[in-house]
């Protein structure tokens, strides 16, 4: 079953949407590894200028390919949070990724984002 959620970057009004692999489970280990690779790169190059514009321009491109395979009809970026995200993930410019679960009232007012949803966990990355 199809498990939607949003990524979201600390620092960039874009927003990130997969209708499925949504489930932490799935997005974790592999925004993890992704996430870690990212910053050891900006890190090696000492890269620290436009890191959110950068890092939701590679979320798109190379952690597509790793939920999208080859259908990528299910990935967008758009300004407006989907009702149907089950989950959303928050990357902050502290290095952080933080899971929030969508509830009832995400559902009634999705435009408040994790503001209308409950924190699950917070994993530190690199």
């Amino acid at each position: 079953m199809p498990v939607p959620c949003h990524i979201i970057v600390e620092g960039n009004p874009a927003i990130v949407y997969a209708s499925r692999k949504g489930a932490p489970e799935k997005m974790l280990p592999i925004l993890e590894s992704f996430l870690e690779t990212f910053w050891q790169e900006r890190d090696a190059l000492g890269e620290a200028q436009d890191t959110p514009e950068c890092l939701v321009a590679q979320i798109v491109v190379r952690f597509g390919f790793e939920i999208c395979e080859d259908d990528f009809s299910n990935l967008k970026v758009g300004l407006k949070y989907d009702p149907t995200a089950e989950y959303l993930y928050f990357i902050s410019a502290n290095r952080e990724v933080s899971v929030w679960v969508a509830d009832d009232r995400y559902r009634a007012n999705p435009h408040l984002g994790i503001q209308a949803c409950q924190q699950m966990q917070t994993v530190s990355i690199g």
